[in-house]
């Protein structure tokens, strides 16, 4: 689900950025410079995001907790990739359409994405040790 915030972010930048000069992101805009908007925002997209797909990962096939522990440790882990992924990758995707304060598009995005985790995404029976 995190993925899908972070491909909207790249897709529209993909989309509505034709020169490196109106990205906003000061390390993305560097890439696309040195390598191209495609090229370099692909890059810059793949290095930026690649310890969110390890924590996910370490989260979920590694690291085992004890019941309880496990359940606050996710909300937690839910809350911060909320606000600090879904909600950023929210916020910068839409600003190229979306002329709204940053603060706005940043809690829609995490409100988003914790409906979406807590309402529509179904735990697999396993998760739960049945």
């Amino acid at each position: 689900m995190v993925f899908a915030f972070i491909l909207f972010d790249y897709l529209s930048t993909l989309v509505f950025c034709n020169v490196p000069c109106k990205e906003a992101n000061v390390y993305a805009r560097i890439f696309m410079e040195n390598f191209g908007v495609p090229l370099g925002l692909s890059l810059f997209v793949l290095v930026a995001n690649l310890p969110i797909y390890i924590t996910l990962n370490l989260d979920s096939h590694i690291i085992r907790l004890p019941f309880k522990t496990a359940i606050v440790t996710e909300l937690l882990v839910d809350a911060m990739f909320a606000w600090f992924v879904a909600g950023l990758h929210f916020s910068a995707g839409a600003s190229w359409f979306w002329h709204a304060p940053d603060l706005l598009r940043q809690t829609l995005g995490a409100l988003l994405y914790l409906v979406t985790a807590f309402l529509l995404v179904k735990p697999h029976k396993s998760c739960y040790g049945s």
